[in-house]
Protein backbone atom coordinates (compact mmCIF):
# COMPACT_ATOMS: atom_id res chain seq x y z
CA UNK A 1 0.00 0.00 0.00
CA UNK A 2 1.40 3.38 -1.02
CA UNK A 3 2.13 5.75 1.87
CA UNK A 4 -0.21 8.67 2.45
CA UNK A 5 0.66 11.63 0.31
CA UNK A 6 2.48 9.56 -2.31
CA UNK A 7 -0.14 10.34 -4.91
CA UNK A 8 0.07 14.04 -4.18
CA UNK A 9 3.87 13.94 -4.35
CA UNK A 10 3.74 12.10 -7.67
CA UNK A 11 1.30 14.57 -9.16
CA UNK A 12 3.48 17.45 -7.95
CA UNK A 13 6.53 15.94 -9.65
CA UNK A 14 4.59 15.51 -12.89
CA UNK A 15 3.40 19.10 -12.63
CA UNK A 16 6.94 20.41 -12.08
CA UNK A 17 8.20 18.43 -15.08
CA UNK A 18 5.40 19.76 -17.23
CA UNK A 19 6.16 23.30 -16.14
CA UNK A 20 9.88 22.90 -16.81
CA UNK A 21 9.24 21.72 -20.35
CA UNK A 22 6.84 24.49 -21.33
CA UNK A 23 8.00 28.14 -21.56
CA UNK A 24 4.37 29.26 -21.75
CA UNK A 25 3.50 27.35 -18.59
CA UNK A 26 6.59 28.70 -16.84
CA UNK A 27 5.47 32.25 -17.55
CA UNK A 28 1.85 31.54 -16.60
CA UNK A 29 2.99 29.93 -13.35
CA UNK A 30 5.66 32.40 -12.21
CA UNK A 31 4.55 35.55 -13.99
CA UNK A 32 6.60 38.56 -15.05
CA UNK A 33 8.77 38.51 -11.91
CA UNK A 34 9.58 34.85 -12.50
CA UNK A 35 10.45 35.53 -16.14
CA UNK A 36 12.85 38.32 -15.17
CA UNK A 37 14.39 36.17 -12.42
CA UNK A 38 15.01 33.31 -14.88
CA UNK A 39 16.68 35.63 -17.39
CA UNK A 40 18.92 36.95 -14.61
CA UNK A 41 19.79 33.44 -13.39
CA UNK A 42 20.67 32.21 -16.87
CA UNK A 43 22.85 35.26 -17.48
CA UNK A 44 24.64 35.56 -14.15
CA UNK A 45 24.44 32.35 -12.13
CA UNK A 46 26.36 29.22 -13.12
CA UNK A 47 23.46 27.04 -11.98
CA UNK A 48 21.22 28.75 -14.56
CA UNK A 49 22.89 27.31 -17.66
CA UNK A 50 20.03 24.85 -18.32
CA UNK A 51 17.24 27.46 -18.32
CA UNK A 52 15.35 28.09 -21.61
CA UNK A 53 16.06 31.81 -22.06
CA UNK A 54 15.50 32.10 -25.83
CA UNK A 55 12.15 30.37 -25.91
CA UNK A 56 11.02 32.18 -22.74
CA UNK A 57 11.73 35.60 -24.25
CA UNK A 58 10.01 34.72 -27.50
CA UNK A 59 6.98 33.30 -25.69
CA UNK A 60 6.81 36.37 -23.43
CA UNK A 61 6.67 38.60 -26.51
CA UNK A 62 3.95 36.46 -28.02
CA UNK A 63 1.88 36.58 -24.83
CA UNK A 64 2.36 40.37 -24.70
CA UNK A 65 0.88 40.61 -28.21
CA UNK A 66 -2.24 38.94 -26.79
CA UNK A 67 -2.44 41.42 -23.92
CA UNK A 68 -1.46 38.82 -21.32
CA UNK A 69 1.81 40.56 -20.40
CA UNK A 70 2.87 44.20 -20.35
CA UNK A 71 5.32 44.61 -23.24
CA UNK A 72 7.12 47.65 -21.83
CA UNK A 73 7.64 45.98 -18.45
CA UNK A 74 9.07 42.75 -19.87
CA UNK A 75 11.31 44.60 -22.33
CA UNK A 76 12.85 46.81 -19.66
CA UNK A 77 12.85 44.09 -17.00
CA UNK A 78 14.43 41.40 -19.18
CA UNK A 79 17.04 43.81 -20.58
CA UNK A 80 18.09 44.87 -17.09
CA UNK A 81 18.08 41.25 -15.87
CA UNK A 82 20.28 40.15 -18.77
CA UNK A 83 22.66 43.09 -18.36
CA UNK A 84 22.95 42.88 -14.56
CA UNK A 85 23.23 39.10 -14.73
CA UNK A 86 26.30 39.30 -16.94
CA UNK A 87 27.78 41.99 -14.69
CA UNK A 88 27.38 39.64 -11.74
CA UNK A 89 28.99 36.82 -13.73
CA UNK A 90 31.95 39.05 -14.65
CA UNK A 91 32.45 40.17 -11.04
CA UNK A 92 32.21 36.57 -9.86
CA UNK A 93 34.82 35.41 -12.37
CA UNK A 94 37.15 38.29 -11.52
CA UNK A 95 36.89 37.67 -7.78
CA UNK A 96 36.97 33.88 -7.66
CA UNK A 97 39.45 33.51 -10.52
CA UNK A 98 40.45 30.30 -12.33
CA UNK A 99 39.81 28.17 -9.24
CA UNK A 100 36.10 28.01 -10.13
CA UNK A 101 36.96 26.03 -13.25
CA UNK A 102 39.19 23.57 -11.38
CA UNK A 103 36.41 22.32 -9.15
CA UNK A 104 35.41 18.63 -9.49
CA UNK A 105 32.54 17.53 -11.69
CA UNK A 106 29.08 17.58 -10.16
CA UNK A 107 25.49 17.18 -11.24
CA UNK A 108 25.20 20.85 -12.16
CA UNK A 109 28.82 21.63 -13.05
CA UNK A 110 30.45 19.94 -16.03
CA UNK A 111 33.96 20.68 -17.21
CA UNK A 112 32.83 20.09 -20.80
CA UNK A 113 30.56 23.16 -20.50
CA UNK A 114 33.53 25.24 -19.40
CA UNK A 115 35.66 23.90 -22.25
CA UNK A 116 32.91 24.71 -24.75
CA UNK A 117 32.70 28.29 -23.51
CA UNK A 118 36.48 28.67 -23.51
CA UNK A 119 36.70 27.50 -27.13
CA UNK A 120 33.96 29.91 -28.14
CA UNK A 121 35.76 32.70 -26.31
CA UNK A 122 39.12 31.93 -27.93
CA UNK A 123 37.55 31.85 -31.39
CA UNK A 124 35.48 35.04 -31.16
CA UNK A 125 37.33 37.15 -28.57
CA UNK A 126 35.45 40.09 -27.05
CA UNK A 127 32.56 39.58 -29.48
CA UNK A 128 31.75 36.44 -27.49
CA UNK A 129 29.89 38.60 -24.94
CA UNK A 130 27.41 39.50 -27.71
CA UNK A 131 27.38 36.27 -29.72
CA UNK A 132 27.15 34.02 -26.65
CA UNK A 133 23.77 35.54 -25.80
CA UNK A 134 22.29 33.37 -28.54
CA UNK A 135 24.13 30.16 -27.57
CA UNK A 136 22.75 28.13 -24.64
CA UNK A 137 25.26 27.20 -21.91
CA UNK A 138 27.94 29.43 -23.45
CA UNK A 139 25.98 32.57 -22.51
CA UNK A 140 26.08 31.54 -18.85
CA UNK A 141 29.82 30.89 -18.71
CA UNK A 142 31.01 33.68 -21.05
CA UNK A 143 30.81 36.59 -18.55
CA UNK A 144 32.53 34.50 -15.88
CA UNK A 145 35.34 33.67 -18.31
CA UNK A 146 35.60 37.36 -19.20
CA UNK A 147 36.16 38.13 -15.52
CA UNK A 148 38.66 35.30 -15.09
CA UNK A 149 40.65 36.48 -18.13
CA UNK A 150 40.60 40.10 -16.87
CA UNK A 151 38.88 41.50 -19.93
CA UNK A 152 38.98 45.29 -19.81
CA UNK A 153 35.93 46.35 -17.80
CA UNK A 154 34.84 49.12 -20.15
CA UNK A 155 35.04 46.75 -23.11
CA UNK A 156 32.98 44.15 -21.28
CA UNK A 157 30.29 46.66 -20.29
CA UNK A 158 30.02 47.93 -23.87
CA UNK A 159 29.58 44.46 -25.35
CA UNK A 160 27.29 43.50 -22.49
CA UNK A 161 24.91 46.39 -23.19
CA UNK A 162 24.79 45.51 -26.90
CA UNK A 163 24.34 41.78 -26.27
CA UNK A 164 21.66 42.23 -23.61
CA UNK A 165 19.71 44.57 -25.87
CA UNK A 166 19.90 42.39 -28.98
CA UNK A 167 18.97 39.25 -27.06
CA UNK A 168 16.43 40.33 -24.44
CA UNK A 169 14.74 43.07 -26.46
CA UNK A 170 15.27 41.59 -29.93
CA UNK A 171 13.96 38.08 -29.23
CA UNK A 172 11.03 39.42 -27.20
CA UNK A 173 10.03 41.84 -29.98
CA UNK A 174 10.32 39.03 -32.52
CA UNK A 175 7.74 37.06 -30.54
CA UNK A 176 5.54 40.14 -30.21
CA UNK A 177 5.73 40.92 -33.93
CA UNK A 178 4.90 37.34 -34.91
CA UNK A 179 1.98 37.30 -32.47
CA UNK A 180 0.66 40.52 -34.02
CA UNK A 181 1.17 39.30 -37.58
CA UNK A 182 0.13 35.63 -37.64
CA UNK A 183 -3.50 34.80 -36.72
CA UNK A 184 -4.00 32.00 -34.18
CA UNK A 185 -0.26 31.80 -33.54
CA UNK A 186 -0.95 29.63 -30.47
CA UNK A 187 -1.53 26.67 -32.80
CA UNK A 188 2.06 26.88 -33.97
CA UNK A 189 3.71 27.74 -30.67
CA UNK A 190 5.28 24.34 -29.97
CA UNK A 191 6.83 23.98 -33.46
CA UNK A 192 8.12 27.56 -33.25
CA UNK A 193 9.70 26.94 -29.85
CA UNK A 194 11.22 23.70 -31.15
CA UNK A 195 12.68 25.68 -34.05
CA UNK A 196 14.14 28.30 -31.71
CA UNK A 197 15.73 25.61 -29.55
CA UNK A 198 17.16 23.89 -32.64
CA UNK A 199 18.60 27.14 -34.02
CA UNK A 200 20.13 28.05 -30.68
CA UNK A 201 21.81 24.64 -30.46
CA UNK A 202 23.31 24.81 -33.97
CA UNK A 203 26.39 26.84 -32.91
CA UNK A 204 27.14 24.27 -30.23
CA UNK A 205 26.81 21.50 -32.80
CA UNK A 206 29.15 23.28 -35.20
CA UNK A 207 31.71 23.87 -32.48
CA UNK A 208 31.51 20.20 -31.46
CA UNK A 209 32.05 19.03 -35.04
CA UNK A 210 34.94 21.44 -35.47
CA UNK A 211 36.50 20.17 -32.23
CA UNK A 212 36.13 16.54 -33.37
CA UNK A 213 37.71 17.27 -36.75
CA UNK A 214 40.61 19.07 -35.11
CA UNK A 215 41.10 16.24 -32.61
CA UNK A 216 40.99 13.67 -35.42
CA UNK A 217 43.51 15.66 -37.46
CA UNK A 218 45.87 15.92 -34.50
CA UNK A 219 45.61 12.20 -33.80
CA UNK A 220 46.55 11.31 -37.39
CA UNK A 221 49.56 13.62 -37.58
CA UNK A 222 52.79 11.57 -37.78
CA UNK A 223 54.92 11.76 -34.68
CA UNK A 224 58.55 12.69 -35.08
CA UNK A 225 61.00 9.94 -34.21
CA UNK A 226 64.47 10.66 -32.95
CA UNK A 227 67.28 8.77 -34.68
Amino acid sequence: MAPAGAGTLGSNVVHVLAVSLSPEELIRTFGTIGLIAIIFAESGLLIGFFLPGDSLLFTAGLLASQGKLNLAVILVGCFLAAFIGDQVGYAFGKKVGPSIFKRPESRFFKQENVARAEEFFEHHGSKTIVLARFVPIVRTFAPVLAGVSNMRYRTFVTFNVVGAFLWAVGVTLAGYWLGETVPNIDKYLLPIIAGIVTLSLLPIGFEWLRHRKRAAAESTEPTETTP
